[in-house]
């Protein structure tokens, strides 16, 4: 696809500046995120404006995180180069490394703000999936969380050389695949708000919705950051993925007893 979508021309021997479709992908899907999450937390008696700060600190936790596991796991890519490790445009996030790093950086705020935490993170949940559905956009653009060799007619096939895809392959869209199934998980996540029971049953419930999603296409990609377990049976995306889900379940069950019996 095309990873830059233009350039801003250099001026006093400075630049050009390439304008990457994987950051305005990102910007994109915050941007609409905090919009939307800060107009239900209005609707629910929260303030918007806490809801518009925690989003940065959460923004920033969670590209740190998913760039730290990235590079945990692909240390070897960096060796040679280690100010590489700066450089987020190129693609290389890790999504459960921005989870990891995002969930004590959100509980930290509303502690500190005295704000609801699960009433809070419920009003956040689904629009976490639709920002994350126009970042896997991004990496559509970027190349990379790209699928294993695919001659069908879903196949996609990368030609311009600064992607991160192998060149002139037909892959599986695995990028389309979740980046639609994050879109089909945000309606989920709203249809199901209707009929909330309990206050944090719609948080949990996403990384449930999210894992399934991920354990499937997980099959499917054929880039390096997952690591592979079993001999090659199982991925650490999958692992991560279980996990996810038998924690979610218990704080569901444990969220419903405490608060409704």
């Amino acid at each position: 696809m095309h990873p830059i979508l233009f350039e801003i021309p250099a001026f006093f021997g400075i630049g050009p500046f390439p304008i990457r479709m994987y950051g305005l992908m990102i910007a994109i899907g915050f941007l609409l995120g905090i919009y939307l999450s800060a107009r239900q937390a209005r609707k629910e008696g929260i303030n918007p404006d806490r809801i518009v700060d925690m989003g940065v600190y959460l923004l920033l936790s969670a590209i740190i995180g998913s760039r730290i596991l990235h590079v945990i796991v692909n240390y070897s890519d960096f060796t040679r180069n280690p100010l590489d490790v700066f450089a987020i445009w190129k693609g290389g996030l890790v999504f459960y490394g921005g989870v990891l790093a995002a969930i004590p950086t959100g509980i930290w705020y509303v502690k500190k703000h005295n704000l609801p935490v699960w009433k809070t993170a419920d009003i956040i949940a689904p629009f976490a999936a639709l920002g994350h559905a126009f970042g896997r956009l991004g990496c559509f653009f970027a190349g990379c969380c790209h699928g294993t060799p695919y001659s069908g007619f879903l196949g996609i096939t990368f030609t311009d050389p600064q992607s991160l895809a192998p060149q002139g392959i037909s892959l599986y869209p695995t990028q389309l695949f979740e980046s639609g199934g994050e879109f089909l998980n945000f309606g989920i996540l709203l249809f199901l708000r209707r009929y909330k029971k309990f206050d944090g049953q719609i948080f949990w419930l996403y990384p449930i919705l999210y894992a399934i999603l991920r354990f499937f296409v997980e099959f499917y990609r054929g880039d390096t950051d997952r690591g592979f377990y079993f001999s090659g049976m199982i991925s650490t995306s999958q692992i991560i993925a279980i996990v996810m889900v038998i924690v979610s379940g218990v704080m569901l069950w444990r969220l419903k007893k405490s608060q409704i019996g």
